[in-house]
């Protein structure tokens, strides 16, 4: 078991050197590269000016120690006093929480003059890594001789938590998890510091934070403000802490430093990040299920929901405010997963995928020791997805059931914290059960019914419930058969007459009354808590068989990649898994299309020609118009484009995660920030390949020029030590 404790605070997956963790024996085609691989990956050939060890020398800080993860997305310190830059669309939903119609900081921005000034970034949090060990064989030991599927994966998850644990116990300061690197093959222990206590320092408004709104979304050319800027804090002895007044502005050890010169076409440059998740190690059938099932569903679904919730927050402000970040959340998704669409149509993925495992099946049965280890691996591949395509419909119906309908949602809260009640042994055990975790249960309720609303609710909850009576065959529902419901119509009027019913659908109701005391829970009931609780019964049967799954695959995908790092002669890099990744590349545009090139930047005037079409998604300030016809464009223009340069492209390797992510030049100095990739691009998550792989950051000129002549945030260039 190697482990590797970092002194130097912020550090990535892997280390760098004699006895790391090794993923690879020769310079891989994708570029996610974990830190070990930097001695491989030809950095200084491509055109870093800086050494490798100033990235990343363990024991030593460098320039990974200024990378956080801010909740799902990347930031980078750019202070010694714990300021945060990160995108926009990250800072989004505390924006959001911190908005009313009074303050509307969503729409005007907002600006902290002084720490005091600074306000609470509800639901935010920032991790900082701090150390890693492998822990394969621990984990892979404890199910050698487990044949059963799903005491397999049973067991593995329950090494996991176990290891975990035994780390947080070791030392209670940290957050500790075991992150797969790959299926079935390789597990990695990673301890976090996680600091709890954010707050918001500088967010523009929302016409430059989101120019270009969902039209522009996924899009190039792009001239989209967003950026942000936090702040973590800490109590007063350097412990993490919950906001509170007394609390002091986190001391980083490493911060990036701005370089207001920007950068040029064809200029080397990288990335530090924690891309989300990546799945280029799978086989064809697994790309057919993306193609076939979950992609077009999901996105026609959020599609339906976007519609409800615009329509209900159009004359009201307030609802508009409280719907705006799902609203946001899956407008994203649902535009990245047609893209994947078009991307895995044009490239022929699912063939080409199908190609390359019929010549691994080949080679495997060309080689008597091959064989006879992995002889019916393919066979085996094709019959799990072949029962994973049967009740994909069901699958994908319940993974979306309670993230569709806020109410069930809050059943299921409900129902569950009566169960534990009832399960203890007396009067007096129930009470003290009700007493300890009646605020917690409060708090989750809270966060749920920030974004609720009933008509919202009762319109995506009867597209569900019709979606899911049309199931057949083996995707056949049994709550249905045993309702025996006449009509879909009966079917969704019925659950729509309990949404209408219950008290849950009113927070204020809810609490005064069904969580006034232990006996006013015990004895409520209604329709939607019974319908809660017998759909998550037919779930939790479903899910059992899907966890059975979840073992085969685990067993199949990790002889899969190891059979087919043979087949191709080298190791893989593990696919992207939130943990710290490294890519690099070149400011450079690209040819989408026949006879078209897109250049890397875009510009002020280009920000301006939009504005002219009128639509609403090209609103911007009148300040950014006249202060660029007035040509003041301060120390932030790019001399050959006569112009201050909004945002770039570029060929590295990107993806969910690196939103946020500090784009650095080759001397590591920060010059713009990751938060989108090209419509094309979208089918990184699959397949990456360098003619239509690219990545979008906001230029770090637009951010200071925004922030010196527009917003007045001088405060912010004078910190960053511009």
């Amino acid at each position: 078991m190697i482990k590797v404790t970092l002194k130097s605070g912020l550090i990535c997956a892997l280390l760098l050197g004699i006895g790391a963790i090794n993923f690879s024996a020769s310079i891989p085609d994708e570029g996610m590269f974990p830190l070990s691989e930097l001695s491989r990956a030809g950095l200084k050939k491509a055109g870093l000016k800086i050494s490798e060890k100033d990235i990343y020398n363990p024991g030593q800080v460098g320039l990974v120690d200024a990378l956080v993860q801010v909740s799902g997305c990347t930031g980078s310190f750019v202070s010694p006093n714990g300021l945060i830059i990160t995108n926009h669309h990250c800072a989004f939903s505390a924006v959001q929480l911190a908005s009313s119609p009074e303050f509307n900081y969503l729409k005007n921005g907002f600006v902290a003059n002084s720490t005091t000034q600074e306000i609470e970034a509800k639901g935010l949090t920032i991790r900082i890594t701090e150390s890693y060990e492998d822990v394969s064989s621990a984990i892979l030991g404890s199910v050698a001789t487990v044949t059963d599927p799903i005491e397999r994966i049973n067991s593995i998850n329950k090494k996991r938590a176990e290891i975990a644990r035994q780390a947080e116990a070791v030392d209670p300061t940290i957050k500790a998890e075991v992150s797969e690197m790959f299926i079935g093959k390789s597990y990695v222990l990673f301890r976090y510091k996680t600091i709890e206590d954010v707050r918001l320092v500088y967010v523009p408004r929302q016409d430059i934070g989101e120019f270009g709104g969902e039209t522009d979304n996924w899009v190039w050319p792009r001239h989209t403000g967003d950026f942000s800027f936090l702040r973590a804090y800490v109590a007063p002895d350097g412990s993490s802490a919950t906001y509170a007044k007394e609390n002091i502005p986190y001391k980083p050890k490493k911060h990036l430093k701005i370089n207001p010169l920007g950068i040029s076409e064809n200029d080397f440059v990288f990335i530090l990040g924690y891309p989300g998740r990546t799945f280029r190690h799978r086989p064809a059938q697994y790309m057919e299920y993306q193609q076939r099932f979950l992609l077009p569903y999901t996105a026609d679904l959020y599609d339906f929901q976007n519609q409800q919730m615009s329509r209900a927050g159009k004359n009201d402000l307030t609802t508009e405010l409280a719907l705006a970040t799902r609203i946001k959340r899956n407008a994203n998704v649902l535009k990245n997963y047609r893209g994947k669409l078009k991307g895995l149509h044009n490239l022929d993925l699912v063939a080409e995928k199908r190609k390359e495992d019929e010549a691994l099946a080949k080679f495997i049965d060309n080689k008597t020791e091959l064989k006879s280890r992995y002889g019916t691996l393919m066979n085996d591949i094709d019959a799990h997805y072949a029962t994973v395509f049967d009740v994909a419909q069901k699958e994908l119906w319940f993974n979306n059931m309670y993230s569709s309908t806020s109410l069930l949602k809050i059943a299921n809260a409900i129902n569950s914290f009566k169960s534990a009640i009832l399960k203890q042994n007396g009067l007096r055990a129930q009470e003290e059960v009700f007493a300890l975790n009646i605020e917690q249960v409060k708090k989750h309720l809270d966060a749920i019914y920030g974004s609720y609303n009933l008509t919202v609710d009762k319109q995506i909850g009867q597209r569900m419930i019709e979606d899911a009576y049309q199931f057949k065959g083996s995707n056949r529902m049994q709550y249905f058969e045993k309702k025996n419901f006449p009509t879909k119509q009966d079917a969704s009027d019925y659950f729509v007459t309990a949404l209408d019913k219950s008290k849950l659908n009113n927070k204020d109701l809810l609490y005064s009354t069904v969580l006034k005391d232990i006996a006013s829970l015990k004895n409520y009931s209604d329709e939607l808590l019974t319908i809660q609780q017998e759909l998550d019964a037919e779930l939790t049967a479903f899910n059992e068989e899907q966890k059975r799954r979840e073992g085969v695959l685990n067993r199949l995908m990790g002889d899969y990649v190891a059979v087919k790092e043979q087949f191709q002669a080298k190791n893989f890099i593990p696919d992207a898994n939130s943990t710290l990744r490294l890519t690099f590349g070149k400011i450079q545009g690209y040819s989408p299309v026949d006879a078209t090139y897109m250049k890397p930047f875009t510009t002020v005037k280009g920000l301006i020609e939009k504005g002219n079409s009128g639509l609403p998604d090209f609103e911007y300030p009148e300040s950014i118009k006249s202060t660029w016809l007035a040509k003041n464009f301060g120390a932030y223009a790019k001399k050959d484009l006569q112009d201050v340069p909004v945002n770039i492209l570029y060929n590295m390797d990107t993806t969910g995660g690196n939103s946020g992510s500090p784009i650095m030049n080759a001397y590591g100095e920060l010059i713009g920030v990751n938060f989108d990739r090209s419509y094309d691009a979208t089918i990184n998550d699959f397949a990456w390949n360098e003619h239509y792989s690219r990545s979008i950051g906001v230029d770090i000129r637009y951010v200071l020029w925004i922030a010196d002549k527009i917003d007045n945030a001088q405060f912010i260039l004078k910190e960053m030590g511009i």
